[in-house]
C-alpha cells in the first residue's frame, strides 16, 4: 500500500467516525434479546441513574460493557415474569410518573424574569418596614414566687444577666438570659405581649407561659429591614419556579376531564389478591 493510499484511508476513517456518531439517536438498537430491543437511549438513561462512584468513574468502554450485560440479563429475566394485574398496574404507574416528572422538568426550565423576581420580592417583604423586632433577655423559673423574688433582686440593683445566669432554667441561662433579636410572632402570645408593653431597659413583672414563669428585660427595639434583592435572589427564584410549576399543574388538572367512579368500597385497597390475576 502506497503512502498516498494510507493517507487517504486515514482521512476517510477520520471523516466517517464523527458521521457515525452524529447519525446515532436514542432509538439506536445496541442489542436484541429474543427480539426485544435494547436501545442507546436506555443505556444513556441507565448511566444517568448510576449512584455507585466506582462505576461512574469507569472508562466508557468498560462501563458500556457492564451496563449492556446488565440490560441483557434484565431483559432475558423479564421475559420469564408473569404478566399479572399487579405488574401491569406497576408499569403504568411508573410510566405516568416518568411522564409527569418530565413535564414538571420542562415547566421548571424557564428562568424567572426580572419582573417576576421583583414582584415576588415586593410581595414577600411588603411589610418588612412595619414589623418591630425586639432584643431581650429573660429569667425562666418554675414558680411565680421565685420569679417575683428574682424580679425584686433586679429592682434592688442586681445585674439582670448575673441573676439570669445563676437562676434561669431555660437554655439561654448560661448566656445571661440573652434571647437575641426576635419578632413577636416568634414567641408564645403571653411572652410577646409582655415584651411589647415594655420600654427599652425596663424589666417586666412575672409572666406565665406554658414553659414556666418569666422575668423579661427589653434591651432595645428596631424595625425589621428587608434584605437586598441580590442577597435573596436564589431563594426568590426557587419560590417563583415552585409557584409557576404548581400553577401549571393546577391548570392542567382543572382542564382535565375527570370522572370519578362512585360507590366503590375503600376496603378494596386491602384486596391484594386481585393483583395476582392475569
Amino acid at each position: 500500500m502506497t503512502r498516498s493510499t494510507l493517507l487517504a484511508t486515514a482521512v476517510l476513517a477520520a471523516l466517517s467516525a464523527p458521521a457515525l456518531a452524529q447519525d446515532a439517536d436514542a432509538d439506536q438498537v445496541v442489542a436484541t434479546v429474543n427480539g426485544q430491543e435494547i436501545t442507546l437511549g436506555q443505556m444513556i438513561v441507565m448511566k444517568q441513574s448510576i449512584q455507585d462512584p466506582a462505576m461512574a468513574e469507569m472508562p466508557d468502554q468498560a462501563l458500556w460493557d457492564v451496563m449492556l450485560d446488565q440490560l441483557i440479563r434484565q431483559t432475558a429475566v423479564a421475559e420469564s415474569a408473569e404478566d399479572t394485574a399487579g405488574v401491569r398496574a406497576q408499569l403504568e404507574l411508573q410510566r405516568r410518573n416518568t411522564l409527569a416528572s418530565a413535564a414538571v422538568s420542562q415547566i421548571a426550565q424557564a428562568e424567572p424574569t426580572e419582573e417576576e423576581l421583583q414582584a415576588s420580592y415586593d410581595r414577600l417583604f411588603a411589610d418588612a418596614g412595619s414589623v418591630t423586632e425586639y432584643n431581650a433577655a429573660h429569667i425562666l423559673v418554675d414558680s411565680q414566687e421565685k420569679a417575683a423574688e428574682l424580679k425584686a433582686e433586679v429592682d434592688g440593683g442586681a445585674d439582670f444577666g448575673t441573676v439570669a445566669e445563676a437562676n434561669s432554667t431555660g437554655p439561654s441561662g448560661p448566656n445571661k438570659g440573652d434571647l437575641g433579636w426576635f419578632a413577636a410572632d416568634q414567641m408564645v402570645p403571653p411572652f410577646a405581649e409582655a415584651v411589647a408593653a415594655l420600654e427599652p431597659g425596663q424589666v417586666s413583672d412575672p409572666v406565665e407561659t406554658e414553659f414556666g414563669w418569666h422575668v423579661i428585660k427589653l434591651n432595645e427595639t428596631r424595625l425589621r429591614e428587608a434584605p437586598p434583592l441580590a442577597e435573596v435572589r436564589d431563594q426568590i427564584s426557587q419560590m417563583v419556579l415552585r409557584e409557576k410549576v404548581e400553577a401549571q399543574i393546577q391548570s392542567l388538572v382543572t382542564a382535565a376531564d375527570v370522572k370519578k367512579t362512585e360507590g366503590l368500597d375503600p376496603a378494596q385497597l386491602n384486596a391484594t389478591d386481585l393483583l395476582e390475576a392475569e
